[in-house]
């Protein structure tokens, strides 16, 4: 039988019994154990356990491993589990292939695998940012834990420790998105015939309801004169003063705003002064943004928001962006600079955030009386419904009034005057 020292010492090219001495082979050689085992120290001086066997009257061979890897010991643990199986009628190398196949195919179905399956295939419907946030989702809170396993053996125990942890840190709705986008490749599984059922939707129980998202806002006008005066006290960069004091006026999306271009910006159109966002920048399914017949969204422009354009175009006029970054002119105002402008001048999250503008103006312009298919129009919302799919009524006419209107009432505001609200404008 061999020893640890035997094995260390053996080197290649010795001879073997019965040649001439000084005589050097070009063969491997083999140093026998027992049972079958012997290690083959092979010319470069690779040195492989191998088991000899017969299984069906024929002579075959099963590499146990190479040595210092797979040590002696180990390498008879490997022998004696394979002469095992051969007491049980099974081939011992027939069987390693069957579970190197079975192996390669729970790699094919693995969580994981399945999931960048669906990722690839609903890519078509997403914009890029929305699939890069799909993919960090399931590669931050899923794949760590349950990328490796067959798709078939996740169920609920699996699932449930991911969405929980996740919740216990107060993101709710992330949590909730999580389950929601695994319940989907779940189903994907399904459909595909990898899985038997969506293990996921039963974990819609687990978790709390959503919390309705309501942006901070101010809409006492008293408050929103406050806000307008401190706003035109702002003593930051002059572009972020100028997207501040544009936000009320125009109550659009933040993100529309701070990526504004000139070539979207019309002050000498025939039917008066607009900014034009096309549907690539706008919040719609990527089918939406893709399809030619969608229609932009025209912001109408008040006199006052012209004139804070025309000052604006003096210094960023011969650039790209309206609201070029601060440190990088070829890339427009990061998406936190306003809502950092607002907590400067004294406006916290609780107080107002960006996006809370629009609530302002929604609810204001609904209390003086406005057309609210306008309003809803103005803000880019979709009629629900039927009503929605066959209104193509866009409502210009009135919503260049209207926009008008509300800048005169923020100016009334913002002068301290006792301004009576004003009635919808036929």
């Amino acid at each position: 039988m061999l020893t640890e020292a035997a094995i260390k010492n053996a080197k290649p090219g010795i001879i073997a019994k019965g040649t001439n001495k000084g005589e050097r082979t070009e063969k491997p050689y083999k140093l026998a154990d027992a049972r079958g085992m012997y290690l083959e120290v092979q010319p470069g001086g690779g040195k492989w356990w191998r088991l000899k066997y017969r299984f069906g009257g024929r002579e075959k061979r099963l590499s146990l491993g190479v040595f210092p890897d797979v040590s002696l010991a180990d390498a008879r643990a490997r022998r004696d589990e394979a002469r095992k199986l051969l007491s049980n009628g099974i081939d011992p190398g027939a069987h390693r292939k069957a579970e190197k196949a079975a192996g390669v195919e729970r790699a094919a179905n693995s969580f994981e695998t399945v999931a960048r399956e669906w990722l690839a295939v609903k890519a078509h419907e997403w914009m890029p940012g929305q699939h890069a946030k799909e993919h960090d989702r399931l590669q931050n809170h899923a794949f760590p834990w349950i990328g490796g396993l067959p798709i078939a053996s996740v169920g609920v125990a699996e699932i449930r420790p991911l969405i929980n942890r996740i919740a216990k840190r107060g993101h709710l709705e992330q949590a909730h998105r999580l389950r929601f986008q695994i319940s989907r490749i779940f189903q994907f599984a399904v459909a595909t015939e990898r899985a038997a059922s969506d293990p996921a939707h039963a974990l819609r129980a687990v978790l709390p309801s959503r919390r309705k998202q309501h942006y901070s806002t101010i809409t006492d006008p008293a408050k929103v004169a406050e806000l307008l005066r401190a706003i035109d006290g702002f003593s930051g960069q002059f572009v972020t003063a100028c997207a501040l004091r544009l936000s009320p006026m125009l109550f659009c999306r933040p993100g529309e705003l701070r990526a504004a271009t000139w070539d979207e910006v019309q002050l000498d159109h025939p039917d008066g002064p607009q900014w034009v966002i096309q549907p690539a920048r706008r919040k719609l399914r990527r089918a939406e943004k893709e399809d030619t017949t969608t229609p932009p969204h025209v912001v109408p422009l008040a006199a006052q928001a012209v004139a804070i354009l025309r000052e604006l175009y003096a210094l960023t006029g011969r650039g790209k962006y309206l609201f070029p970054g601060a440190r990088d002119a070829g890339r427009p105002l990061s998406d936190g600079t306003i809502g950092a402008a607002l907590r400067r001048l004294g406006y916290g999250p609780d107080d107002l955030v960006p996006h809370g503008f629009r609530h302002m103006a929604s609810t204001l312009l609904h209390e003086q009386g406005f057309n609210s298919a306008a309003i809803e129009r103005q803000l880019s919302h979709k009629e629900p419904g039927v009503r929605g799919v066959y209104n193509m009524a866009e409502h210009l006419p009135e919503r260049r009034r209207m926009m008008q209107a509300w800048a005169d009432y923020l100016d009334g505001l913002r002068a301290g005057a006792n301004v009576v609200p004003f009635r919808r404008i036929a």
